[in-house]
């Protein structure tokens, strides 16, 4: 059986096979997701998927990496930037890089940051991403239902073509425990019986 494909990138090319890797299929998924965004004219490409990305590619190995903590962390974080959204009256006000960050903005983002992190840990599912979900949402640069609800697809889509990728070249996800075993990219891979 062969070796994952981004540990025999590691292998031939160090850390620039690493980074091919990486870049290749994040410009793949980001790319498609993208695309639905324009077919659907609704904002499928945001902020926070760059980093999930990145760590779907980059660093496999890591429990935030994993697709439960995705889909949990960023739909913690749509809930808590739209419950904090709402909460503070700021559902029908310009967003904050529109109209200006005011008290209540800073409220709304801090609190859902804060309540986003809270359940994250409570749950045992890290996501890091999720912070910039739940604050695109609690800040107002998307906040219409339907965004949400496209922010959602854009997550699950995303989610599925990342790890269907990496499962697809041999990668698999970090196991319930934590993280499993890799090399640092560049590092030497396993030496071969002579």
């Amino acid at each position: 059986m062969k070796p994952p494909l981004l540990d025999r990138a590691k292998e031939r090319w160090g850390k620039l096979g690493a980074g091919l890797y990486a870049a290749v299929l994040g410009i793949v998924v980001l790319a498609a997701t993208g695309l639905a965004g324009l077919l659907s004219h609704l904002p499928w490409l945001f902020p926070s998927l760059g980093p999930t990305v990145m760590l779907f590619f980059e660093s496999p190995e890591q429990k935030a990496s994993r697709p439960l903590n995705t889909l949990v962390g960023h739909g913690v974080g749509l809930a808590a930037g739209a419950l904090c959204l709402y909460a503070f009256g700021l559902q029908d006000q310009p967003s904050a890089p529109v109209g200006g960050l005011t008290p209540l903005h800073l409220l709304s983002g801090a609190l859902s940051v804060g309540l986003t992190t809270l359940v994250l840990t409570l749950l045992g599912l890290p996501h890091p991403p999720a912070g910039a979900t739940t604050l695109i949402v609690s800040l107002g640069i998307l906040s219409a239902p339907v965004q949400l609800a496209s922010m959602a697809g854009a997550i699950i889509l995303t989610t599925v073509l990342g790890w269907g990728l990496n499962a697809l070249l041999g990668t698999r996800p970090a196991g319930k425990t934590g993280s499993r075993q890799a090399r640092p990219a560049g590092a030497p891979g396993p030496t071969r019986p002579e």
